[in-house]
């Protein structure tokens, strides 16, 4: 009832306005204006912004109340009225409102447009990021232009299994095998990507010339070398002439490091993925994977882990059906110790269900199978351990003078579905704080996968659903040519 008597009231004052329309109004809805430019005051309207008829005796407060409850669209109208109402209508505060009633969390939707906004980081840029103050934003400017940003296609290929949805979506909505998976391995790289990016548009009913994609890279070929320079070049080409040949409109592919961190709301820090077959230690500064400080890698990783619970399980005699119930067994009531030592000489037993197989009790196998990452060779593997590889980085990181900054590496962000086993941050960084010096230790925190197994395709849709996407993080076929044709790339002769 009370919202029918405001659109009734906010009838009569548009009629009103209609009819003898303030010659200083503007009726631009996209317009912007900072929250300070907005009356504060909780008294009646001044007589200098226009009289409001019937409402000059309403305080502003109660008018930018009854904004709130007529709607973003409304609002928008109300720049036509008068003085008051535009600078009502393009309150800071109003348009953050109606931004945070959205599908996306707010702090999400202000860290996107603050640090996302300008598009991926150059080399050349890079260095100086650090140095630049965040833009004041219109959030009025803002709500505008993410309405009118096109639903994406975001396919996050990982390294297990591959996730796939929309970006104006709340999460992934299904789940295939990664792109490695289609073809045989003698298959040309080329078809692989097309069968697999076929599947993808097939399962989603929807045709690649519809929408924009954003695709997760996978970290490959990660040394700063000229050969592993050339390959993640040659990858990416390849990633974009596929997509190009099947007509897609445009194409956004970043690093799936990057996007676990983006997720995490930071642009600079090191992210450790525990892939399938193996983790990698990654540093990123502002935006920028930092090959040529070191990506460490460990030769074990989810595989590995579900492998040595499969071996445990076998040493007590508890039965099985296959791979995915360790996988399952694992992920519902394995963890991290915190202590190795002092956890075996307690009481760890504890038993979940498994559908169509039963219950299973496990007890020191819950905490074993996940110490390999600190002790590799508990589980018969000649690797670095997971904490000496992050602390190995965080030295190089600490060597390289970055405009005299020493604390960009000190968050380290955990991704991959087994960096969700609980105990890993607080283990991780316990071993940290042991193995570095207090200079490097002091002030070190080890993030859990902001949305678990799903933290790359969350930061992929970030992206998708920035207010400058289309223009800031998407190629398009023709932008994709010219440049192929100024490098004197031949991708598709390459890899077919």
């Amino acid at each position: 009832m009370a919202t029918l008597l405001l659109r009734k009231v906010w009838g009569s004052v548009l009629a009103r306005a209609g009819a003898a329309r303030d010659p200083d109004s503007g009726s631009s809805s996209s317009s912007s204006s900072s929250s300070s430019s907005s009356p504060r005051r909780r008294g009646p309207a001044p007589a200098e912004y226009g009289s409001l008829g019937a409402l000059d005796a309403v305080p502003i407060d109660v008018l930018a109340q009854i904004l709130r409850l007529l709607g973003p669209a409304d609002a928008a109208r109300s720049s036509a009225v008068c003085r008051t109402w535009r600078l009502l209508a393009s309150d800071n505060g109003l348009w953050a409102f109606f931004l945070s009633l959205g599908p996306e969390p707010w702090d999400l939707v202000v860290f996107a447009e603050t640090h996302l906004a300008a598009g991926p980081a150059s080399p050349r840029s890079v260095y100086y990021s650090a140095l630049r103050v965040p833009p004041q934003l219109s959030f009025k400017r803002i709500y505008g232009q993410r309405a009118l940003v096109p639903g994406s296609i975001v396919v996050d290929g990982g390294s297990g299994y591959c996730k796939y949805g929309w970006s104006k979506y709340a999460a992934p909505s299904g789940r295939c095998a990664t792109f490695l998976e289609f073809g045989n391995i003698e298959s040309p790289m080329y078809a692989r990507l097309r069968h697999f990016f076929s599947t993808i548009y097939t399962r989603m009913h929807v045709k690649p010339s519809a929408r924009p994609i954003v695709v997760v890279l996978p970290l490959c070929h990660p040394d700063d070398t000229e050969s592993a320079r050339a390959s993640r070049k040659q990858y990416k080409e390849t990633l974009y002439s596929v997509l190009f040949d099947m007509n897609v409109p445009a194409v956004c592919a970043v690093d799936q490091a990057l996007l676990a961190l983006y997720a995490a709301r930071k642009t600079s820090g090191i992210v450790v993925n525990i892939g399938f077959n193996s983790t990698s230690v990654v540093p990123i500064f502002h935006g920028r994977v930092m090959h040529e400080i070191g990506i460490e890698t460990v030769g074990q990783g989810a595989l590995k882990l579900t492998g040595f619970l499969k071996e445990l399980m076998q040493r007590r005699n508890i039965p099985f059906e296959s791979l995915y119930t360790v996988r399952t067994i694992k992920e519902k009531i394995c963890y991290v110790a915190a202590d190795y030592e002092a956890e075996l000489r307690k009481n760890t037993q504890a038993s979940c269900e498994v559908d169509g197989e039963g219950w299973f009790i496990l007890a020191e196998e819950r905490f074993k199978m996940a110490e390999i990452l600190f002790q590799p060779h508990i589980g018969g593997v000649g690797a670095m351990g997971l904490h000496k590889a992050v602390s190995l980085c965080m030295d190089h990181c600490y060597d390289v003078e970055v405009l005299g900054d020493h604390s960009w590496f000190k968050t380290v962000v955990l991704a991959g579905g087994s960096a969700c086993l609980p105990g890993l941050p607080e283990r991780l960084e316990k071993e940290l704080h042991k193995l570095l010096p207090a200079y490097i230790s002091e002030g070190i925190r080890v993030l859990p996968p902001p949305f678990g197994t799903d933290s790359a395709w969350f930061g992929a849709k970030m992206i998708g659903t920035v207010s400058t996407f289309p223009e800031a993080w998407c190629v398009n076929r023709k932008q994709f040519h010219q440049k192929a044709r100024r490098s004197g790339s031949s991708v598709v002769n390459a890899w077919q």
